[in-house]
């Protein structure tokens, strides 16, 4: 508990009202004036403070603040901050064009996840999983082998952001909950061009391995034929004419 005084403030006012009076009924000319007025002041606030004594009282020593509300309030702005912090960029590959293909595809699986949540029509949603998948294999491809960059230029170009648009739209039509030949029909007409799609997006990644498979098939060829000639193999070896 900690002790506080409360001194009263009328034996400052008293002795103030004594020279008021005094002064009014006396006028003060002389040093005799003064020190008359000086004493009856002394025994005017003597008396007063008899009258009016110092008050002592105790209050409650005041509470630290507890950790948690501290946390608490630190905690928002915290939260704020965090929110605030620009995200960081993902790491460079050395390669611009390889880089910027790497956020294309960010971009285009993020916009297929969005739209897979949003369209309810589980063959379609079936499609855009294939669409999610086949597309992340063949950009993945080429950040691998960056010189086959320009097989897949007219697919970065057209063919996945026009099926986007062609997702997009769907979702748009299916959400107005409203029938009708206009949008009946268009949506139709996606889920058949859908299959397409898929199909075309395959032979996409298969063309990625053209090179590869040839080059596979040449050793093949060349193992098949150094294993006849040893005699370690069942095929007959080729014969020079």
């Amino acid at each position: 508990m900690a002790k506080f005084k409360k001194r009263p403030v009328a034996p400052i006012y008293a002795i103030a009202l004594v020279w008021i009076i005094f002064s009014l009924v006396h006028p003060l000319y002389r040093v005799s004036d003064y020190v008359t007025v000086i004493l009856l002041s002394a025994v005017v606030f003597i008396v007063a403070k008899g009258i009016f004594p110092t008050v002592e009282y105790e209050l409650p020593d005041p509470q630290p603040e507890e950790p948690q509300a501290e946390e608490a309030a630190e905690k928002p702005q915290e939260d704020a901050a965090e929110e605030a912090a620009p995200e960081e960029d993902p790491p460079s590959t050395g390669d611009p064009k390889i880089d910027a293909l790497i956020l294309e595809k960010d971009r285009a699986l993020s916009e297929m996840r969005r739209l897979n949540e949003a369209i309810e029509d589980e063959v379609i949603s079936h499609r855009i999983d294939q669409l999610e998948d086949t597309t992340g294999k063949i950009i993945d491809q080429v950040v691998a082998h960056p010189e086959k960059l320009p097989q897949i230029r007219k697919f970065m170009n057209y063919y996945l952001p026009t099926t986007l648009k062609i997702l997009n739209a769907y979702d748009r039509m299916g959400s107005t909950g409203v029938s009708g030949e206009n949008i009946d029909g268009t949506m139709q007409k996606i889920e058949v061009m859908l299959d397409t799609i898929v199909m075309a997006f395959h032979k996409q990644l298969d063309a990625l391995f053209r090179d590869e498979a040839m080059d596979i098939a040449s050793d093949i060829t060349v193992m098949e034929n150094l294993l006849a000639r040893e005699g370690l193999s069942d095929q007959s070896p080729d014969h020079d004419h």
